[in-house]
């Protein structure tokens, strides 16, 4: 372990306080989401604040467009179906070089009093590094968001024994968990190496208040890239119920024109929308009596916000961190699960039942949902907190 940097006060820039966030969104986009919502609430709690979000979505959705919030892609490094990071056109090399330099001329700019970085704590390589020890130099304050599961135990604890999560302790100030310790206890369940992290309860938007179609179902599969085998069984489903009507939430790494294809070739195409780049699935879930849908971290938690109980169809793999969290909210009798080898028949039974559940009795089984802003003033508390010289 080195010293932990010399630290100063920042620079006086004027009254606003500047964030950057930082998600490397190697597949999907449920770590530009988290963040996305975050910088939302620092915003409402202080609309004079500048917020900087650098991604590597390589298709930024609808939901990102924001004229208070600066948006700054960076080479993707997307994770292939063994788990393998890549890029289409740059070797591995030349993607992480380019990360580090636009992520290190980023803060640069900007020069946050904040900086998040969500899941890896130096990227995938390392490559932020360099940048976030200098700016804890300067003194600003480095904060690591993790979701609430990661993966399973044995593999997460190899990954923090590893290169990756050196001084960590040394080089963050805090880390948020976005979730809860009896859900997912960091410490215990992965050898977190860090005292004291902040659970601040699961990071999702709030549902606009509109009315709830009898009979509808929404079907969701986060950024839509390996959603195939949910919309599938979700047209399926729909085939099987002929009284039901169907949305297909694409999201953007979805192959559009596959799912056209399938939905116009099904018997139950005249009832069954697709919605390309959807504006976030909240607001379809709290329209529909029923979802279908995959089970990662922002959709699952929006369908309970949105008030609904609903039939989850884990990714198992590369990691099972979606398999993990669909059996956490069966036992707290919050979600169906379905297994790979149920048939389209055994999930549309599931549709007869009540799919609609109340956000209190989500909060009775130890679900907070208010995690953005309880993320938002933690930060917030960093900008104010004094710097030790």
């Amino acid at each position: 372990m080195t010293a932990s940097p010399r630290r100063s006060r920042p620079p006086d820039h004027g009254p606003a306080s500047r964030y950057v966030f930082f998600s490397h969104d190697g597949y999907g986009v449920g770590h530009l989401r988290r963040n996305a919502l975050i910088a939302h609430e620092i915003l409402a709690q202080d609309p004079a604040a500048e917020v900087t979000l650098v991604t590597g979505v390589c298709r930024l959705p609808a939901w990102t467009i924001d004229p208070r919030i600066c948006v700054v892609p960076v080479p993707p490094l997307l994770k292939g179906p063994e788990g393998v990071y890549g890029n289409d056109t740059l070797s591995f090399e030349q993607t992480v070089a380019r990360r580090s330099q636009a992520f290190a001329g980023v803060l640069a700019r900007v020069e946050p009093h904040v900086v998040v970085v969500d899941r890896h704590p130096f990227g995938i390589s390392g490559e932020l590094r360099a940048a976030l020890v200098a700016q804890r130099r300067r003194g600003a304050s480095v904060v690591l968001g993790l979701r609430d599961v990661l993966d399973d135990p044995a593999t997460v604890r190899r990954e923090m024994a590893g290169r990756g999560w050196d001084d960590v302790a040394e080089t963050f100030d805090e880390i948020l968990v976005y979730g809860a310790a009896d859900f997912c206890d960091h410490q215990r369940e992965y050898g977190l190496p860090f005292d004291r992290p902040k659970y601040c309860g699961w990071v999702v938007e709030t549902p606009p208040a509109t009315h709830r179609s009898p009979r509808s179902v929404t079907v969701a599969a986060g950024g839509g890239g390996d959603g195939g085998r949910v919309f599938r069984l979700g047209v399926e489903v729909l085939e099987a119920c002929p009284g039901w009507r169907g949305v297909l939430a694409a999201g953007p790494y979805a192959d559009v024109e596959d799912l056209s294809e399938l939905v116009s070739q099904s018997s139950a195409a005249g009832r069954t929308r697709l919605i390309d780049d959807a504006a976030g699935c909240v607001g379809l879930f709290a329209r529909s009596s029923a979802a279908i849908q995959m089970a990662g971290y922002n959709s699952s938690f929006e369908a309970l916000a949105a008030g609904l109980r609903p039939i989850l169809v884990p990714r198992w793999q590369p990691r099972r961190e979606q398999l993990i969290r669909a059996e956490l909210l069966a036992e707290r009798g919050l979600a169906d699960v379905v297994a790979p080898g149920d048939r389209a028949e055994a999930v549309a039974r599931l549709l007869d039942r009540n799919r609609t559940q109340s956000v209190i009795s989500v909060r009775k089984a130890g679900i907070d949902l208010d995690g953005a802003f309880a993320a938002a003033s933690r930060l917030r508390h960093h900008c104010r907190a004094p710097k030790v010289a």
